[in-house]
């Protein structure tokens, strides 16, 4: 459930190679919902932040994705977010804001860029 303010849950996953972390950051105003992950988004990350974007959607009809702190994105990543922008409600507008030139460029080469309208 998601009131106004913000709220933030963290996720530490092990992998053979090193820790995936990242924590997320929400922030309901008025009916616009952002969401804030911060560190890599990635294959043990990743359905982290769909179980949240899942779980906060009731009551908003505006998403942010702020990518300001994000600073890795993988295919799985992308996967989330592919999956997010075809089953957000109608109703609902989706942004994302203040993504890193490293996290745009795989935006732009993958075709993402495009389908968010950056």
């Amino acid at each position: 459930d998601v009131r106004p303010g913000s709220a933030e849950c963290r996720f530490i996953g092990t992998t053979d190679q090193e820790d995936a972390v990242m924590t997320i950051s929400k922030q309901m105003n008025g009916t616009t919902l952002t969401l804030a992950p911060e560190g890599r988004l990635d294959t043990m990350t990743s359905p982290e932040l769909e179980k949240e974007l899942n779980a906060s959607l009731d009551g908003a009809d505006t998403l942010m994705l702020d990518f300001s702190r994000l600073d890795y994105i993988s295919s799985a990543g992308l996967r989330v977010l592919l999956i997010m922008c075809k089953t957000l409600p109608d109703m609902t507008r989706f942004h994302l804001e203040n993504a890193s030139k490293d996290i745009l460029d795989i935006l732009e080469v993958t075709g993402f860029a495009d389908i968010f309208g950056m």
